[in-house]
């Protein structure tokens, strides 16, 4: 079994990208694959309760004409990957901390990528506060995770330790950016490459056993 481990923040548009490239991938690579998500907070001193998104984006890009043209290349890769991005319907950029512990919860439910797939797509398509207890128990809910092992974790610190060292390990391994996919513990892909990119690394680690040391 090939295992993937993915670097990724659930605010990242490609990372929504990678996923979706990724699985187009896999259909075709056919092997037996396992995909586990590990966290990386793109905004790590992000307040506990967000903030204004229009706010943050003229802080981080300049300004939101520098955004916006970002994000027709976000769009247009959306599109490719029948993704409905509705950045006009997301009010606050969520510290995303609680949507990490809640996906630590959810692969050792068995859960753990209808989670993020649920995650992905309340933030990008439904424009949902990710950052909302509430809202987090219901896309839980939405994606087979039970609502009681849901919100226990959440309004708790369960997986609080766990989800920092394994930030904490992403780091060390000099990962600056996401998404950032390591194949068998060996292989680094940097980026939501092309499929036929995934695929040929995945054909490479299959024939070989390994790849090349993972890091940036």
């Amino acid at each position: 079994m090939i295992h993937i481990d993915i670097y990724s923040d659930v605010v990242c548009p490609w990372c929504y990208v990678g996923k979706r490239r990724l699985e187009r991938a896999l259909t075709e690579f056919g092997g037996d694959v396992r995909v586990t998500w590990r966290p990386f907070q793109l905004n790590p001193t992000m307040p506990k309760d967000g903030m204004d998104r229009m706010a943050y984006l003229e802080a981080k890009f300049g300004s939101l004409d520098s955004f916006r043209q970002l994000e027709e290349h976000v769009l247009a890769a959306g599109t490719s990957e029948q993704i409905g991005f509705v950045f006009e319907k997301i009010a606050r950029t969520p510290n995303t901390i609680l949507a990490h512990r809640l996906m630590w919860v959810a692969e050792r439910e068995g859960r753990q990528d209808a989670v993020v797939t649920s995650l992905f797509r309340g933030y990008f398509e439904e424009g949902a506060d990710i950052g909302a207890i509430a809202t987090l128990i219901r896309l839980a809910e939405r994606a087979g995770l039970s609502q009681d092992i849901a919100a226990r974790a959440l309004q708790s610190e369960e997986g609080t330790a766990e989800v920092k060292a394994e930030e904490a390990a992403g780091h060390k391994l000099g990962i600056r950016g996401v998404p950032y996919f390591i194949v068998n513990g060996t292989y680094p892909i940097s980026g939501a490459q092309p499929v036929e990119s995934f695929v040929s690394a995945l054909k490479r680690v299959a024939e070989n056993g390994t790849g090349r040391k993972a890091g940036v």
